[in-house]
């Protein structure tokens, strides 16, 4: 009988390997434009590759789609101005403090939602998730979420359109960008709207989700674990007495706003 060959496995652990499916994606992809080069870092490359089980054929056409994306779409483009009204009651936005390793956190309490823009509601996403990756430090590329559904009910829930369409922009054109989601204190009820989103979310998405609810000691270690109670705010069962101020973020984002400039107009530098 004729014996099948030993196919050679990938080890994604080991740094030589990693780095020849880097160079072999980075060629495959051929010629790009300026912005696509910059995009395009190691770590770009990595997180794709990684998305798609460092198959290089499948981790090409993800990205293709993605640079086809953010060509259309401009994402680096997004002003504050463009997407304030999105940020007046605080539904989204980037934390002053960071998780345990410096990583970036976003918050959401979708029981503040203030608009009914489908289009509004996803570039005000974007913004938030373009402003999140370069507010992160080197050497670190993904960021932990934060949603805090106080207050939330079906009323308030995100429409099934715009929350396929958030979960398809996460998922094609941010993979690996995510450490770890909380969802804090969700009520009985979106139990029931989570298993109806879920469909739209990889397994390793889900993995990375986590219930935590405030009287629950075992499940507020958990997001001890990652963010110190004492920069957490008092309202997630933390020590840190601040709240959101539309005026002071508008600042803060405007400040932001020269830096992504500078970033996406300067030689050299590469997306984290």
């Amino acid at each position: 009988m004729f014996r099948r060959k030993h196919a050679s496995h990938f080890n994604s652990d080991d740094a030589e390997q990693r780095q020849a499916k880097i160079n072999e994606l980075r060629a495959a992809l051929g010629p790009m434009s300026a912005r696509g080069e910059k995009y395009c870092s190691e770590a770009c490359l990595a997180r794709y590759l990684e998305a798609r089980n460092w198959n290089v054929d499948k981790s090409r056409k993800m990205l293709e789609e993605s640079l086809k994306w953010r060509a259309l779409s401009r994402p680096e483009d997004i002003r504050w101005p463009d997407v304030s009204v999105e940020a007046e009651t605080g539904k989204m936005y980037r934390a002053t403090f960071t998780d345990r390793e410096g990583r970036t956190v976003v918050i959401m309490r979708p029981a503040k939602q203030n608009t009914s823009s489908h289009e509004g509601q996803l570039r005000y996403l974007i913004y938030t998730l373009e402003n999140a990756v370069l507010s992160l430090p080197q050497g670190l590329d993904k960021m932990v979420w934060l949603i805090d559904f106080t207050g939330w009910t079906l009323a308030n829930a995100t429409p099934i359109k715009t929350a396929r369409d958030s979960a398809n922009i996460l998922q094609n054109h941010y993979p690996e960008r995510l450490s770890v989601a909380f969802l804090f204190n969700p009520p009985k009820v979106f139990e029931a709207f989570f298993k109806v989103i879920k469909v739209f979310l990889d397994p390793k998405s889900i993995q990375k989700v986590n219930f935590v609810y405030k009287d629950n000691e075992e499940s507020m270690k958990t997001m001890y674990k990652h963010i110190d109670p004492e920069v957490l705010p008092v309202e997630f069962g933390g020590k840190n007495i601040v709240v959101y101020n539309h005026e002071d973020y508008s600042k803060l984002m405007t400040k932001d706003d020269i830096k992504t400039a500078s970033f996406w107009a300067a030689d050299g530098s590469h997306m984290p």
